[in-house]
Protein backbone atom coordinates (compact mmCIF):
# COMPACT_ATOMS: atom_id res chain seq x y z
CA UNK A 1 0.00 0.00 0.00
CA UNK A 2 1.54 3.71 -0.84
CA UNK A 3 0.14 6.93 -0.40
CA UNK A 4 1.85 10.34 -1.80
CA UNK A 5 0.35 13.38 0.28
CA UNK A 6 1.65 17.03 0.75
CA UNK A 7 5.28 16.06 -0.35
CA UNK A 8 5.29 13.00 1.90
CA UNK A 9 5.55 9.43 0.37
CA UNK A 10 4.71 5.87 2.65
CA UNK A 11 4.79 2.51 1.84
CA UNK A 12 2.84 0.43 3.80
CA UNK A 13 3.24 -3.90 4.18
CA UNK A 14 1.69 -6.54 6.27
CA UNK A 15 3.96 -9.27 7.40
CA UNK A 16 1.86 -12.50 5.79
CA UNK A 17 3.60 -15.09 3.83
CA UNK A 18 0.95 -17.72 2.22
CA UNK A 19 2.05 -21.05 1.36
CA UNK A 20 -0.64 -22.68 -1.01
CA UNK A 21 -3.18 -20.32 -0.68
CA UNK A 22 -4.01 -22.13 2.58
CA UNK A 23 -1.29 -21.91 4.99
CA UNK A 24 0.29 -19.17 6.76
CA UNK A 25 3.94 -19.91 7.25
CA UNK A 26 5.32 -16.54 8.02
CA UNK A 27 3.31 -13.48 10.16
CA UNK A 28 6.64 -11.15 10.50
CA UNK A 29 8.24 -11.01 7.12
CA UNK A 30 9.68 -7.87 6.10
CA UNK A 31 8.12 -6.88 2.67
CA UNK A 32 8.93 -2.82 2.26
CA UNK A 33 12.16 -1.96 2.24
CA UNK A 34 14.61 1.24 1.46
CA UNK A 35 17.04 1.26 -1.24
CA UNK A 36 19.23 4.00 -2.93
CA UNK A 37 20.56 4.93 0.01
CA UNK A 38 17.20 5.37 1.34
CA UNK A 39 16.05 7.77 -0.87
CA UNK A 40 13.52 5.24 -2.40
CA UNK A 41 10.94 3.05 -1.30
CA UNK A 42 9.87 -0.26 -2.48
CA UNK A 43 7.16 -2.68 -1.57
CA UNK A 44 6.19 -5.69 -3.52
CA UNK A 45 4.16 -8.63 -3.55
CA UNK A 46 3.86 -12.51 -4.74
CA UNK A 47 5.96 -14.87 -4.50
CA UNK A 48 9.04 -14.24 -2.04
CA UNK A 49 11.78 -15.14 -4.16
CA UNK A 50 10.53 -13.18 -7.49
CA UNK A 51 9.65 -10.41 -5.16
CA UNK A 52 12.97 -10.75 -3.67
CA UNK A 53 14.98 -11.08 -7.11
CA UNK A 54 13.05 -8.18 -8.52
CA UNK A 55 13.89 -5.89 -5.73
CA UNK A 56 17.46 -6.59 -6.38
CA UNK A 57 17.50 -6.05 -9.98
CA UNK A 58 14.93 -2.91 -9.29
CA UNK A 59 18.32 -1.36 -6.72
CA UNK A 60 20.56 -2.37 -10.15
CA UNK A 61 18.69 -0.27 -12.37
CA UNK A 62 18.09 2.42 -9.79
CA UNK A 63 22.49 2.50 -9.51
CA UNK A 64 22.77 2.24 -13.73
CA UNK A 65 20.77 5.35 -13.68
CA UNK A 66 22.08 7.53 -10.61
CA UNK A 67 18.34 7.17 -8.73
CA UNK A 68 16.44 8.60 -11.35
CA UNK A 69 13.09 6.89 -10.02
CA UNK A 70 11.22 6.50 -13.76
CA UNK A 71 13.91 5.82 -16.03
CA UNK A 72 14.57 2.46 -13.61
CA UNK A 73 11.20 1.75 -13.50
CA UNK A 74 10.53 1.87 -17.16
CA UNK A 75 14.34 -0.17 -17.57
CA UNK A 76 12.97 -2.99 -15.10
CA UNK A 77 9.93 -3.31 -16.32
CA UNK A 78 11.62 -3.80 -20.22
CA UNK A 79 13.74 -6.72 -19.16
CA UNK A 80 10.96 -7.71 -16.81
CA UNK A 81 8.50 -8.54 -20.36
CA UNK A 82 11.18 -9.64 -22.46
CA UNK A 83 13.92 -11.81 -20.47
CA UNK A 84 12.59 -15.42 -20.80
CA UNK A 85 13.92 -16.11 -16.92
CA UNK A 86 12.32 -12.87 -15.31
CA UNK A 87 9.17 -12.99 -17.61
CA UNK A 88 8.02 -16.15 -15.31
CA UNK A 89 8.33 -13.99 -11.81
CA UNK A 90 5.11 -13.50 -10.47
CA UNK A 91 5.37 -10.54 -8.11
CA UNK A 92 4.15 -6.66 -8.28
CA UNK A 93 6.45 -3.92 -6.82
CA UNK A 94 5.35 -0.23 -5.73
CA UNK A 95 8.27 1.95 -5.83
CA UNK A 96 8.42 5.92 -4.72
CA UNK A 97 10.28 8.59 -3.58
CA UNK A 98 9.34 12.37 -2.64
CA UNK A 99 7.99 12.93 -6.56
CA UNK A 100 6.73 10.19 -8.20
CA UNK A 101 4.71 6.65 -6.96
CA UNK A 102 4.72 3.69 -9.07
CA UNK A 103 3.08 0.67 -10.12
CA UNK A 104 5.48 -2.00 -12.04
CA UNK A 105 4.56 -5.32 -13.54
CA UNK A 106 6.45 -8.07 -15.15
CA UNK A 107 3.93 -7.09 -18.71
CA UNK A 108 5.58 -4.17 -19.14
CA UNK A 109 3.33 -1.51 -16.94
CA UNK A 110 5.05 1.41 -15.20
CA UNK A 111 1.94 3.39 -13.58
CA UNK A 112 1.67 6.56 -11.72
CA UNK A 113 -1.72 6.41 -10.46
CA UNK A 114 -4.20 9.86 -11.02
CA UNK A 115 -4.59 9.96 -7.36
CA UNK A 116 -1.31 9.36 -5.69
CA UNK A 117 -2.63 5.65 -3.84
CA UNK A 118 -1.43 2.52 -5.37
CA UNK A 119 -1.99 -1.20 -3.85
CA UNK A 120 -0.66 -4.65 -4.48
CA UNK A 121 -1.47 -8.38 -3.27
CA UNK A 122 -4.15 -9.99 -1.82
CA UNK A 123 -5.34 -6.73 0.29
CA UNK A 124 -4.82 -4.49 -2.59
CA UNK A 125 -8.80 -3.63 -3.53
CA UNK A 126 -9.56 -3.12 0.22
CA UNK A 127 -6.68 -1.12 0.88
CA UNK A 128 -7.16 0.80 -1.82
CA UNK A 129 -10.75 1.66 -1.06
CA UNK A 130 -9.81 2.03 2.66
CA UNK A 131 -6.91 4.61 1.96
CA UNK A 132 -8.76 6.49 -0.85
CA UNK A 133 -11.24 7.27 1.79
CA UNK A 134 -9.41 8.57 4.15
CA UNK A 135 -7.35 10.59 1.88
CA UNK A 136 -10.93 12.20 1.15
CA UNK A 137 -11.96 12.88 4.22
CA UNK A 138 -9.71 13.00 7.22
CA UNK A 139 -6.10 15.34 7.64
CA UNK A 140 -4.22 12.39 8.25
CA UNK A 141 -0.78 12.24 6.99
CA UNK A 142 0.94 9.74 4.23
CA UNK A 143 1.87 7.13 6.56
CA UNK A 144 -0.92 7.09 8.87
CA UNK A 145 -3.49 6.71 5.68
CA UNK A 146 -1.49 3.53 4.29
CA UNK A 147 -0.86 1.97 7.88
CA UNK A 148 -4.92 2.70 8.44
CA UNK A 149 -5.61 1.33 5.21
CA UNK A 150 -3.84 -1.91 5.38
CA UNK A 151 -5.30 -2.52 9.05
CA UNK A 152 -8.22 -2.21 7.91
CA UNK A 153 -8.01 -4.61 4.68
CA UNK A 154 -6.35 -6.91 7.42
CA UNK A 155 -9.87 -7.23 8.46
CA UNK A 156 -11.18 -8.45 5.84
CA UNK A 157 -8.58 -10.06 3.64
CA UNK A 158 -7.14 -13.70 4.97
CA UNK A 159 -4.25 -13.22 2.82
CA UNK A 160 -3.29 -10.29 4.67
CA UNK A 161 -2.50 -9.44 8.37
CA UNK A 162 -1.97 -6.59 10.72
CA UNK A 163 1.86 -6.86 11.51
CA UNK A 164 1.70 -3.51 9.41
CA UNK A 165 5.71 -2.35 8.51
CA UNK A 166 5.51 1.82 7.18
CA UNK A 167 8.62 3.48 5.80
CA UNK A 168 7.92 6.97 4.67
CA UNK A 169 10.28 9.91 3.08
Amino acid sequence: MAVKKGGQVAIAGDGQVTFKNNTVIKHGARKVRRLYGGKILAGYAGTVADALTLCEKFEDKLSNYQGNLVRAAVELAKEWRTDRVLRRLEALLLAANREALLLISGTGEVIEPDDDIAAVGSGAPYALAAARALLRNTKLPAAEIARQALAIAAEICIYTNDRIVVEEL
